[in-house]
């Protein structure tokens, strides 16, 4: 390593298989390019890791913290649900087909070290939903079928405006932000003590 260039950390080697993994998939985390891309030699990546798998262990901790409990704690501050529920909604679909290393991690959902990540992430991102819900004011069962048809709704723009980018409405940012109070008013009809547009 040159004098005066940072060290390397397990995280800056973290996050560069994040964005391999955004670029290609699973099979773009691999020890040589990702120390190209970082400067430096395999050494540095045998200093932290002892092999491949823990470093995509780490990858995958690192979209796990970054992309759901790093959301779910900014949103704390709010007390309103129903807030709380916009700006999930906002912040989730506004990117739509901009965050590709989401898309390949869950079309990866079976591979033995990406699976228990992405059900803990399902099931943690479901929970905090349904909750909002029912703070809301939703029985438990339709909380849940109101988080569901939320979160698939999300997931699937992600998924189709990522793998074919301009195919579908909406395409630009007003369209998105529409689409977006689309959905929120669909989820919200009937909401007890709530206005159905939110």
């Amino acid at each position: 390593m040159e004098q005066g260039r940072r060290r390397l950390t397990a995280d800056d080697w973290a996050d560069a298989a994040l964005i391999a993994i955004g670029e290609g998939g699973l099979a773009a985390v691999a020890v040589e390019p990702l120390a190209a891309r970082l400067g430096t030699t395999e050494g540095s990546f045998y200093w932290h890791f002892s092999n491949r798998d823990a470093l995509m262990g780490a990858a995958l901790s690192l979209w796990e913290e970054k992309f759901t409990e790093t959301y779910i704690a900014m949103l704390a501050a709010e007390p309103d649900p129903v807030v709380r529920l916009r700006i999930l909604f906002t912040r989730l679909i506004g990117p739509a087909g901009q965050n590709a290393v989401a898309v390949n991690v869950l079309a990866a959902a079976d591979h033995r070290l990406v699976a228990p990540v992405v059900r803990r992430v399902v099931q943690r991102r479901m929970d905090y939903t349904v909750a909002l819900f029912e703070e809301i004011g939703f029985p438990p069962d339709v909380a849940v079928q109101r988080a569901t048809l939320g979160y698939t709704a999300y997931v699937g723009l992600d998924h189709l405006a990522t793998r074919l980018p301009g195919v579908l409405p909406p395409r630009n940012a007003d369209q998105l932000a529409h689409y977006s109070d689309s959905v929120l008013n669909l989820l919200m009809r009937d909401a007890p003590g709530h206005d159905a547009q939110v």
